[in-house]
């Protein structure tokens, strides 16, 4: 696990975005349709952004598989 974790969050966009590394990245689809993983070159998860995050309430949270599908 990161030592240290970013996250950023727009409250215009509605849009989290959390980073557990500096390394350079790219997004890659999940299964869910508002989440997106953000991989290294090696296909590691470094990242994951959420889009409508303000849309997932407390009775019912947002579950995704950030593993590679």
């Amino acid at each position: 696990m990161a030592a240290k974790v970013k996250l950023w969050y727009d409250a215009e966009a509605d849009f989290l975005e959390v980073r557990f590394s500096d390394a350079a990245g790219y997004e890659k689809a999940t299964r869910h349709d508002a989440v997106m993983r953000r991989v290294d070159t090696h296909g590691k998860v470094i990242g994951f952004s959420v889009m409508g995050v303000s849309r997932f309430k407390k009775a019912k949270p947002l579950k995704a598989d950030l593993a590679a599908a």
